[in-house]
């Protein structure tokens, strides 16, 4: 699972990212314009979360968790078309 730690200034995601070996982006935030308002992220794969509360309680950060999507089949197409009325 893929875990995205949110981080307001940027020497904190850097110090998280180099604790647990992860990768440091700008972040976005859907409606924002001004770039001195968006967070830092840190991309992280395969970490312990109880140390990863404890650096994100010393940080002041927050994650988000990304889920995968199912890769399930659409249903089946009807064969010909359907009539609703008689």
């Amino acid at each position: 699972m893929e875990l995205i730690a949110y981080f307001w200034e940027q020497e904190d995601a850097a110090v998280v990212a180099d604790l647990l070996d992860g990768e440091v982006r700008r972040g976005r935030f859907h409606g924002e314009d001004d770039d001195e308002d968006h967070p830092w992220m840190v991309v992280l794969r395969d970490v312990d979360q109880a140390v990863l509360d404890e650096l994100l309680s010393e940080n002041d950060g927050w994650i988000e968790t990304i889920t995968e999507r199912s890769a399930t089949a659409p249903p089946p197409l009807p064969n010909a078309p359907q009539r609703f009325k008689k």
